[in-house]
């Protein structure tokens, strides 16, 4: 893969996300979603605050430093502050704003030098991973969204850029629960939606996981239980991540329950 299909990936995930709120209802936009307390209005006020948080990051550092300064320890706080002046705005310019965001920070990530790092919250990121984080974003709360309306996506190809930011972020689980991540390495073994067999890791790690790379994308989401997965671990250790596997830092939220959506598309 390269960095510019990252950065095409990104845009067309947008746009995926976008043409199932396009055409709702001002009504539809307060539909409660499987995220406790949060309508799809939240969903895409959310995604429009990181969006633009990516945006300044990879075009302004000093305004994206102002910005993050006044992030304090109250995780909860500091995302309902960031979502409250997306959400006053009201559906219509909530899309129009998010679209204007989307496309200034695609711009900014993809004009990132080779080799630069981009400022964020923990640690400076390549432009190319911060592109594929904006992208597990758009397939998380997209995902929040499609459950809502009862809509089946397709899984495309870009789920690899998924799979490859999950593998990358496997220790978060353990780091957003105060674990020590196991030193053993993990090898991931995941299907892409053609049948083609992406994998990460060492080829003789004794930890292991597999499946489809779907369901592994909604599995490091958390917007689906590992019940409801064909997602298959071998070894101790990988069993146990299968608990707590996450890709974003930060509290690991309730998740969802076992059999929670053994009525709703995937």
């Amino acid at each position: 893969m390269t960095e510019e299909n990252v950065f095409l990936a990104l845009k067309a995930e947008g746009e995926e996300v976008d043409r199932m709120v396009a055409p709702l209802t001002e009504s539809q936009w307060s539909l409660p979603t499987p995220a406790p307390g949060w309508t799809i209005a939240h969903q895409i006020a959310h995604l429009t605050s990181t969006t633009r948080m990516a945006g300044l990051a990879a075009s302004d550092p000093a305004a994206f430093a102002t910005l993050v300064s006044g992030i304090g320890a109250d995780f909860d706080g500091a995302v309902a502050g960031a979502l409250a002046p997306f959400l006053s705005l009201g559906p219509r310019k909530l899309l129009e704003r998010w679209r204007a965001e989307r496309q200034a920070a695609g711009s900014a990530l993809s004009s990132v030098p080779d080799g630069r790092l981009v400022p964020w919250l923990v640690n400076p990121l390549p432009a190319p991973v911060l592109a594929a984080g904006g992208m597990m974003e758009l397939f998380a709360h997209g995902q929040d969204i499609a459950d809502t309306l009862g809509i089946r996506r397709e899984p495309t190809g870009r789920l690899k850029h998924l799979c490859g930011f999950g593998f990358h972020t496997m220790t978060f689980g353990y780091l957003a629960r105060g674990l020590t991540p196991p030193q053993k390495p993990f090898r991931f073994e995941l299907t892409g939606p053609s049948g083609e067999l992406w994998t990460f890791g060492p080829q003789d790690a004794s930890q292991r996981i597999s499946g489809p790379a779907l369901d592994f994308c909604l599995l490091v989401a958390r917007r689906r239980h590992h019940a409801d997965l064909a997602v298959v671990a071998e070894g101790e250790e990988a069993l146990g991540w299968l608990e707590i596997a996450q890709a974003y830092r930060g509290p690991a939220g309730a998740g969802r329950e076992a059999g929670q959506f053994s009525s709703q598309p995937a």
